[in-house]
């Protein structure tokens, strides 16, 4: 099937793009391979998204976009993208369930998935005591020790997520002061279940069948000392998801899709939105925007070229 407009990935910025195309009046299908949210749907807490003074929760807010994008008559379909053409009037997506989807234009929103520590047991235990997502897999820990290794936003917000559930919370950072904003700072620092291990990195996670430890070592003084935990909770950063079009569109060292100002990435009808793109802020509110632009970059695009 022929469609105006595709949208590859339904996080914020790809669902805001399906919102938009929409309403321009454009044929739009959303294809997303896990669930509509991206990195959003996992956050507990949406604090500084406006409009809602008292916060939202990630997943709360993912299913009103999608909820939107829907009423205003945008597809969603989940599968996912196996391989895609950018080149020539109409592009050629192929899905896993081997669908052939064209588009006149497409927005590439596949957002960023969470960065591995890169220890030797990380990915044998995911899902047995390693996790990349508090709001998904806090509740298994329930009265059980944990760790949150990170300095930033997410970290500091799941540090406070799980010390509603775990019986001790510790954050592991690898620096002497945190980047998270002041105001979770301030939340974390006044909260008695959560306990900060400065200067430190984790060098083992330690187990068989199930996380049963991780060894932690002091960058400073070299210290290195184990510690009992039944949860270790990564939250490091992120890598973009941007291997699809790897050497089909310009992008940074680290993987970020490189734009204009109207999310433009070189080719005609190609736009990019959200955390897959070089940008300063990676935050829902930027992702929102993105997706506006993109939106209205190739509505112009259509209109002019078909």
């Amino acid at each position: 099937m022929l469609y105006d407009a595709a949208v590859i990935g339904a996080g914020p910025a790809g669902l805001t793009a399906g919102i938009y195309l929409a309403r321009y009046g454009l044929k739009t299908v959303i294809l997303e391979k896990m669930f509509a949210g991206g990195q959003a749907s996992t956050t507990y807490e949406i604090e500084n998204y406006p409009g809602f003074v008292d916060g939202i929760g990630g997943p709360e807010l993912a299913l009103r976009m999608e909820e939107q994008a829907r009423k205003f008559g945008a597809e969603i379909k989940y599968d996912e993208v196996k391989a895609l053409t950018l080149k020539g009037d109409i592009k050629t997506i192929t899905t896993a369930k081997d669908e052939e989807v064209t588009a006149r234009g497409i927005i590439l929103a596949m957002g960023a998935q969470p960065r591995e520590l890169g220890l030797k047991n990380e990915g044998r235990l995911r899902g047995a005591g390693v996790s990349y997502c508090a709001t998904c897999d806090g509740a298994f820990y329930k009265g059980k020790r944990v760790i949150v290794v990170g300095g930033g936003d997410t970290a500091v917000e799941d540090a406070l997520f799980l010390s509603k559930l775990a019986a001790g919370v510790h954050l592991v950072h690898r620096r002497d002061e945190l980047r998270a904003v002041k105001s979770l700072q301030q939340k974390m620092l006044s909260n008695d279940k959560v306990k900060i291990i400065w200067d430190s990195v984790v060098t083992e996670i330690i187990g068989e069948d199930r996380v049963t430890g991780v060894e932690i070592a002091n960058k400073k003084t070299g210290r290195r000392f184990e510690m009992e935990v039944d949860g270790v909770f990564i939250a490091i950063g992120l890598v973009p998801n941007s291997s699809l079009v790897k050497g089909m569109v310009k992008m940074t060292d680290e993987g970020y899709i490189i734009t204009d100002e109207n999310m433009w990435v070189g080719i005609d009808g190609v736009f990019a939105a959200g955390d897959i793109r070089q940008k300063p802020l990676r935050q829902v509110v930027t992702s929102a925007s993105d997706g506006a632009v993109a939106a209205t970059g190739l509505q112009r695009y259509i209109s002019k070229n078909f």
